[in-house]
């Protein structure tokens, strides 16, 4: 373990990040909403430490190991939340403690979008600026854009980027340097965050919700600026559509974005198997909960059972988490049905959570490969994705994933459930952070601010977790990866 190289990026990308709390404080002095202090000491603080940590390593320029990459993408998030806690703690207008600070930027960051926080609508607008550019950086993955300027600092970036991008198919690089993968990503990130705010000014909002909301729209997080969510503008469907529009484009792989655009066609979604899984999924689930909510009638008009039957689908399965209705109200088993839908999540490469649609159809396929294999012994079955049969080894890691999602599931669960938290509260509690949702049923539907602080802490963990995909985490706490 290369431990001076680990401490020269840390400070270096602390140093990065300290000039995040710049944003804030330019909204704080234009709204005059008394909020400039506490980003400006944050400000100061990150970066003195970045610095501190920095300079006494600055000429140790070693290549990245794998290992390096794995320790400072888990160091970092750790950093990263800690740090970005600090405004919260510190804010006058709000005084949240320590323990929800946390919480709140871990959430913001890995794009959960649980919140502790209430009273969004009288909050100061740097706060609430802060919370969905928390969310936005988080989305792509503040490594992701270390990598674009990993040449600064002497060192290869492709450590990182396989340790940080979520997905079973890590190695498949759109160009031929990993710098410029980094860059690709990035551009499309941004050009999606520019076109959703100027779409969602459009439709209605004022400049301010826009950019907030298409923040946590692009990063797929859920944040508001207000606590009703997406439900504060029911009187302007056209601002729920460009919504429904944007999370379904941030659910995509953002590597078939890349090659749609490089290759002027949209037929690169059409001929993607995932794509075509996820768009399936998604239909299917908004027609069942659309005709359920007809026929009981919960809504008399079937145009409104279908429009909003449409915005929760897409919203919980891509993992978003905006609401636009009290969704776990709905009748019968629409409300876990939605839940169920987020463990499938987005797809591989996008800004979403969950399993991921990849996985879930592998695993689907491998399935019917085994019912196949009990009636036919002798033969031989390729899984195929896309027409192009899979090796055995990247089947024999999605169930190893499968296995350490489930398994860590149930111990976060039973955790929960020892805290005080009833079971459903405790199941939908660990999807939502597992899954990067954030809202959840029962105690847990709104807000997170009336648990116990041990809860909390359990579901801080759960949300790296899953912002990480599980192995990511799990990997730096076996005693193996410490062995030299």
């Amino acid at each position: 373990m290369q431990f001076f190289v680990i401490q020269r990026i840390i400070g270096f990308l602390l140093m990065v990040f300290s000039f995040t709390m710049v944003p804030p404080m330019l909204v704080s002095i234009i709204y005059l909403d008394g909020g400039f202090e506490p980003f400006f000491y944050t400000f100061a603080i990150t970066l003195i430490t970045g610095i501190s940590i920095w300079l006494p390593v600055k000429r140790n320029k070693q290549e990245l190991r794998l290992r390096d990459g794995f320790l400072i993408v888990v160091m970092f998030w750790i950093v990263l939340a800690s740090f970005g806690a600090i405004p919260f703690i510190i804010a006058p207008q709000i005084h949240v403690p320590f323990t929800d600070a946390i919480f709140e930027s871990l959430s913001g960051l890995t794009t959960t979008g649980a919140t502790v926080l209430h009273g969004l609508d009288n909050m100061p607008h740097s706060i609430l600026y802060y919370r969905q550019q928390l969310q936005w950086l988080g989305g792509m993955g503040i490594i992701v854009l270390a990598v674009a300027i990993m040449p600064m600092l002497g060192v290869g970036g492709m450590q990182l980027y396989k340790a940080e991008t979520p997905g079973p198919m890590k190695n498949n690089k759109l160009t031929p340097r990993i710098t410029e993968t980094a860059k690709a990503l990035w551009y499309i990130y941004l050009g999606l965050t520019a076109a959703c705010a100027i779409a969602y000014w459009f439709a209605g909002m004022n400049a301010f919700d826009a950019i907030g909301h298409s923040f946590s729209t692009i990063a797929i997080g859920g944040f508001s600026t207000h606590d009703a969510s997406m439900g504060y503008f029911n009187d302007m469907p056209r601002i729920e559509i460009v919504a429904i529009i944007f999370m379904i484009i941030s659910g995509i792989n953002f590597s078939l974005h890349f090659l749609s655009w490089r290759n002027r066609s949209l037929l690169t979604y059409l001929r993607d198997a995932e794509f075509k899984a996820y768009i399936l999924i998604l239909t299917l689930v908004t027609l069942i909960t659309a005709s359920y909510l007809y026929y009981t009638d919960f809504f008399i008009s079937p145009e409104r059972a279908f429009f909003h039957a449409l915005f929760q689908t897409v919203s919980i399965g891509t993992t978003t988490g905006f609401t636009t209705q009290e969704y776990h109200q709905w009748p019968g088993f629409l409300p876990v049905l939605l839940i169920f839908t987020s463990f499938i999540g987005a797809c591989a490469g996008s800004t979403g959570g969950g399993i991921k649609v990849i996985r879930f159809l592998l695993l689907l396929k491998q399935g019917m490969r085994e019912i196949l294999r009990l009636v036919h012994p002798n033969a031989i079955f390729a899984i195929k994705v896309g027409g192009k049969p899979l090796s055995d080894r990247v089947i024999q890691a999605i169930w190893g994933f499968f296995a350490a999602y489930v398994a860590m599931f149930s111990i976060i669960l039973l955790l929960l459930m020892a805290t005080g938290l009833d079971q459903i509260s405790a199941f939908s509690a660990t999807a939502a952070m597992l899954n990067n949702l954030g809202p959840g049923l029962n105690e847990v539907a709104l807000n997170y601010s009336h648990l116990h602080d041990s809860t909390k802490w359990i579901l801080s963990f759960a949300m790296l977790l899953g912002r990480l995909e599980i192995f990511t985490l799990l990997v730096v706490l076996t005693p193996a990866f410490w062995r030299r």
